[in-house]
């Protein structure tokens, strides 16, 4: 029982993880993967300040990522509020149709 994880594998996960959702909104064109690109690299962030934290025996870094997920229910709530608005505008969630919104 004394095999401990090590907080390279940690970074690792999460470079990873960042990696995906960052491919996510740079290549995807539908705002729903878009959002959940974004949502993944926030995810990673959080699993590094959690891996510092248990790294250095102190709670500073599960205080910051309570922070980003609350920053993250609102960035969801807003991103699907314009998502929904987008769709019944345009009948598409493609990010592209977005631009032909404007007045």
């Amino acid at each position: 029982m004394g095999t401990e994880i090590p907080l390279s594998y940690y970074l690792i996960v999460s470079a990873m993880l960042f990696s995906i959702g960052t491919i996510a909104v740079l290549v995807r064109r539908n705002a729903l993967v878009i959002f959940m690109g974004v949502e993944m690299m926030l995810n990673s962030v959080n699993l590094t300040f959690i891996a510092f934290a248990k790294y250095r025996s102190d709670l500073d870094g599960h205080s910051i990522a309570l922070f980003v997920m609350a920053v993250a229910a609102a960035e969801a709530a807003v991103g699907l509020a314009i998502v929904l608005n987008l769709f019944r505008h345009k009948r598409s969630v493609n990010v592209d149709d977005a631009t032909s919104l404007r007045h």
